[in-house]
């Protein structure tokens, strides 16, 4: 699927980041379902709720800042729809994949082999149903703002700080 409108988006991440909304270095740094350890990757979801329950994944509730963005131009695999995962070779078996447990084991997770195989086919990342919020859906995107893929914050009164100092 390619957006061809922009998508709108919600993300929830930690208040200490506020400077870097679209940074995918946590994710780097711990991995995570779509990505392995060292690919910087934005999760974020189409719904506000979404984001909140994905944040803080059913446990103690975590201070965050959200922040709404903006997709556009991204090629996104659609793994929401039976048709969307049959044209990527998938059946709805890769969301119950468990990740961290294969990571656990040494072992790569078949989440991580599919966003591999998706990003050499081009794709900018994937839309998948929210495990923690039945009926939401979220998005891996591990390229943006480099090539087709145009992902900006909305901040319209510029009320994000610029550098980390807010913190300091």
């Amino acid at each position: 699927m390619s957006a061809s409108a922009p998508v709108r988006l919600w993300r929830a991440y930690v208040p200490r980041w506020a400077h870097a909304p679209l940074s995918g270095e946590g994710a780097a740094r711990f991995g995570g379902r779509w990505n392995p350890v060292g690919m910087p990757t934005i999760y974020a979801a189409r719904e506000l709720s979404t984001a909140w329950a994905e944040y803080n994944q059913g446990f103690v509730q975590h201070p965050a800042l959200i922040a709404q963005l903006e997709l556009s131009g991204a090629r996104l695999a659609d793994l929401t729809t039976s048709e969307g995962l049959e044209a990527v070779g998938q059946t709805s078996e890769i969301h119950r994949c468990e990740w961290r447990d294969a990571l656990d084991r040494g072992l790569v997770p078949e989440t991580h082999r599919l966003q591999a195989e998706l990003d050499a086919r081009g794709f900018d990342g994937l839309i998948y149903p929210s495990f923690m919020s039945p009926g939401g859906t979220c998005v891996a995107l591990w390229r943006w703002n480099v090539g087709g893929a145009e992902l900006k914050v909305v901040d319209p009164e510029g009320r994000l700080p610029k550098t980390p100092a807010s913190w300091l």
